[in-house]
């Protein structure tokens, strides 16, 4: 619990700037409206009404009049592949194909602009939209000839590679399936479909040439401004190359001054070791780039039938998914990493799997002694009735992608049945037992766009229309629950709480200015809201033409 003052200190500290006249939601228990801000440097100097925040004016102060728009903090991301989403910006998008014709027809466009040879990934498909049949490598072979194909399902746990991919990985029908993967074969031939799922997309990643440090610089630009763009100030990524290029990108920009939002890098939990060494010569960075954070795996996904579940898939049931990690190395992984005070993040959406987890975090916290650790489970997805009140009982934070919700539920019921979606993205019952909610994108799985993530949180309505009421209906939330997991829920998440998260004096000056009022908006038009402008410590990284 937060105890601030929202003004205070003398009226001859002068602000830099002084945004008035704007209906501002703070986010601070108590004291959650206010008119005006003024920033000095990268914090805020004051909150409060207009005439006490213009009192902090100087002959120099630049008055920036709102117009009674709507401002609110800075929206951050609990999870995102940030330079997966700036290479996406540039790459084949697939995500709104809605038929296996759409889908050859975007690919032979994108494959038409690109030299041969080069490798074409990216994607973000999603079969769900032309009824659920897998995409093949013969849909693509004939107008992809020249080029190796690799694309990603929106989830990121299965993907189509052509021919010409298989071939430069050695995948043939003789291939055995890895370790936490599936080889998807032809019932009939055996051969590969060019589908691979979980660990099995490795054998291709492996053969696809690393980007240069120039592709990583320019993917970061690309991601920065589609994020400021969108009111994000904070993104937690989870990585998209291994964690320590990504982090080797973000430095090159820290250290060149051109970070235009704050980030917290996770690196594999693998790498355990490896980053507590890391730390120690390092630290843990500062407040615009800091690290410290591991991410590691459970299950699959639901989307590729590789989510961990005790009963097996209703539409699939001959499997009951993946445990795509070995159970006594990743024990062993959060033990160890709990043990050396690192912040531990591990993906789990199958019931089983958010139940082993939840085991796992219990263990390491009886044999490793009280702290604030935060442990936290990626996604959450599908829980079981007893697992909900067990995150609010062990501290451990349900970090979940809303906009997920609206898109599974117009098919999850076929895969998993009318019980089981019941406590499916439980947002409500999370919250109701005490839980530190917490909400982002997924970004590429999902967009990245806050307000869709918020909508989707409130509404519940699925994108094909069919739940105008929402889907689970009563697992919905209200705007200012939606936001606060938005806020400053991700800023515990991020142990930055004392700094992020609240429009407050002394607080970083991270925040939005949107077009509508959140708060008073019908919650339907929220996806229709605007960003005028983009704050982050201090600085406008975006304004609205």
């Amino acid at each position: 619990m937060m105890t601030v003052a929202a003004c205070g200190g003398p009226a001859s500290e002068h602000a830099d700037v002084i945004y008035t006249h704007a209906q501002v939601w703070t986010g601070v228990p108590g004291a959650p409206l206010a008119e005006a801000l003024a920033v000095r440097g990268e914090r805020l100097l004051a909150v409060g009404t207009a005439e006490e925040v213009e009192a902090y004016g100087g002959a120099t102060t630049r008055v920036v009049d709102l117009g009674g728009r709507f401002v609110m903090p800075g929206f951050i991301d609990n999870h995102v592949h940030f330079l997966g989403g700036g290479f996406q910006l540039a790459s084949v998008d697939l995500r709104t194909a809605a038929s296996p014709d759409a889908f050859r027809r975007r690919l032979a466009d994108f494959a038409r602009s690109v030299p041969p040879g080069r490798w074409i990934t990216g994607g973000d498909w999603d079969h769900e939209a032309w009824g659920g049949a897998l995409p093949r490598r013969e849909w693509i072979d004939a107008v992809t000839p020249a080029n190796p194909v690799f694309v990603s399902r929106l989830d990121g746990h299965m993907a189509l590679a052509n021919s010409l991919a298989l071939a430069r990985a050695g995948i043939t029908r003789d291939t055995p399936d890895p370790a936490g993967g599936t080889i998807v074969r032809d019932p009939a031939t055996g051969e590969p479909t060019g589908i691979l799922k979980d660990a099995a997309m490795d054998l291709v990643f492996a053969v696809i040439p690393e980007p240069s440090e120039e592709e990583l610089d320019e993917a970061l630009e690309r991601a920065m401004a589609h994020a400021v763009a969108l009111g994000v100030t904070q993104v937690h990524d989870m990585g998209t190359y291994g964690g320590w290029t990504d982090l080797a990108t973000y430095r090159r920009a820290h250290a060149r001054g051109t970070l235009k939002l704050r980030l917290y890098a996770f690196v594999p939990l693998a790498d355990v070791d490896r980053l507590a060494a890391y730390v120690d010569e390092h630290g843990p960075g500062d407040d615009r780039l800091r690290w410290g954070g591991l991410k590691g795996f459970v299950d699959g996904s639901l989307g590729s039938t590789t989510a961990w579940f005790y009963a097996p898939y209703d539409d699939a049931p001959e499997t009951t998914g993946l445990l795509v990690t070995d159970s006594t190395a990743l024990r062993a992984r959060i033990l160890r990493a709990d043990a050396a005070s690192l912040h531990v993040a591990v993906h789990a959406i199958g019931d089983r799997a958010n139940d082993w987890l939840l085991d796992a975090y219990a263990a390491a916290a009886r044999i490793n002694g009280p702290r604030d650790r935060r442990f936290r489970i990626e996604h959450a997805q599908h829980l079981t009735r007893e697992a909900i009140p067990r995150f609010a009982r062990q501290g451990v934070i349900p970090s979940m992608q809303p906009y997920h919700a609206i898109d599974d539920g117009r098919w999850a019921e076929k895969r998993i049945g009318p019980e089981r979606i019941r406590t499916t993205y439980a947002f409500r019952s999370l919250l109701d037992a005490g839980a530190p909610l917490t909400f982002g994108s997924d970004w590429t799985v999902a967009p990245l766009n806050p307000l869709e993530g918020v909508y989707a949180a409130v509404t519940r309505r699925t994108l094909d229309g069919a739940h105008p009421e929402g889907w689970v209906p009563e697992e919905k939330v209200s705007v200012e629950e939606a936001l606060r997991a938005y806020t400053a829920a991700n800023a515990y998440a991020g142990f930055q709480e004392d700094r992020l998260g609240y429009l407050a004096r002394g607080y970083l000056a991270d925040f939005v200015v949107l077009s509508e009022n959140l708060l008073i908006l019908d919650p339907v038009q929220i996806p229709q809201v605007r960003v005028l402008r983009t704050v982050v410590g201090g600085v406008e990284q975006y304004v609205a033409e």
